[in-house]
């Protein structure tokens, strides 16, 4: 009790150093901003972290104010650190953005980005969908930076919080569950419950995840920057990638779409993932259950990422015979005869 005691002694005499009075016409923002640093630590220690957040914070606002921008946001991302501790998720958002914004003033779009995923990956499980948009904003600093190369992990994360959350069954598509929906459903986890709450109850944040389409377009973002990198392997990976999650999701028109797009590029269209797309979209439109199944266990899907092998060894998720009967059609419609004119 000592220590958060002389801590808040410290914090009060900083206080009084940045407000304005008959005898003080200026603020003394460096004697208050060591002070504000001493009674964070001190509050840390004494763990009593909501006051040592707090103090952070104010230690932060200190080294803006001395024009310290690289200080305060490692102060910031104390802070942010602490409020993740208190289960503190708006806090955690928008203090690891303030901290990015401080980096970026330093011209440091590295720890920029990196301020950003830190706060995605605590908040991927609380609030889902304010991690993607992190993951994308951290993407972002590092394009327009030219770093793409940096900013990989992050696209294969953001689409990995996708499908987690549309396999989690707890978002519908266009829709918004009501707190009687999530409060009547016996079979849930806590942690169901809990992020299906921050999903109802959190007002600031986005709406729900638009499902399987989203993950798939977060890949292909990973394949652009990688075709920018000059990084084919990632690139062709990032594609097929793509296309297993609109399979997954049973959509196989937009997964040849996405494959028709794709080899586009020579690149794609020449590599082992080009190739084997190709053979997996043909066992679709055949309607081949056992040769879906084969393909989603070749080498060249276990070469992927963790959470797209998962998906894939689990095709088809749907029935593909109607595919097959799509395709037959397809085949016995008679052309057009350009010189009947009856």
């Amino acid at each position: 009790m000592g220590g958060s005691s002389d801590a808040d002694k410290l914090v009060a005499k900083a206080d009084k150093l940045t407000k304005l009075s008959l005898t003080r016409w200026s603020a003394d923002w460096k004697s208050a901003t060591v002070l504000y640093e001493q009674a964070a630590n001190a509050f840390r220690v004494a763990k009593d972290y909501e006051k040592a957040k707090e103090a952070f914070e104010k230690a932060s606002k200190g080294q803006e104010m001395i024009s310290s921008p690289w200080d305060a946001a490692k102060h910031m991302e104390s802070a942010a650190a602490l409020a993740k501790d208190l289960g503190k998720w708006i806090e955690v958002a928008d203090f690891y953005r303030r901290a990015s914004e401080l980096y970026v003033e330093c011209g440091r779009s590295q720890p920029a980005s990196d301020a950003l995923a830190k706060g995605a990956r605590a908040l991927e499980e609380a609030a889902p969908d304010e991690a993607i948009q992190l993951y994308a904003d951290a993407c972002s600093i590092l394009e327009e930076d030219g770093r793409e190369q940096m900013a990989f992990d992050l696209y294969r994360a953001g689409a990995s919080v996708y499908i987690r959350v549309e396999n989690f069954g707890l978002i519908e598509k266009g829709s918004v569950l009501t707190f009687e929906e999530v409060w009547l459903a016996p079979s849930w986890s806590e942690a169901q419950f809990l992020k299906a709450f921050y999903v109802v109850n959190i007002s600031q944040w986005p709406s729900p995840l638009s499902g399987y389409s989203d993950a798939a377009a977060f890949l292909l973002r990973l394949g652009l920057a990688a075709d920018k990198c000059n990084a084919t392997n990632s690139q062709c990976k990032a594609y097929l990638s793509a296309i297993i999650v609109y399979l997954y999701a049973h959509d196989f028109k937009q997964a040849e779409k996405c494959y028709n797009d794709c080899s586009q590029i020579d690149a794609f269209l020449n590599s082992d993932q080009g190739r084997f797309a190709s053979r997996l979209l043909t066992a679709y439109s055949e309607g081949d259950v056992e040769e879906i199944k084969r393909l989603a266990q070749s080498s060249t899907i276990s070469h992927l990422d963790n959470t797209i092998i998962k998906l894939a060894r689990k095709l088809p998720t749907g029935d593909v015979s109607a595919l097959k009967t799509d395709s037959v059609k397809e085949e016995e419609e008679e052309p057009l005869d350009e010189n009947d004119l009856t």
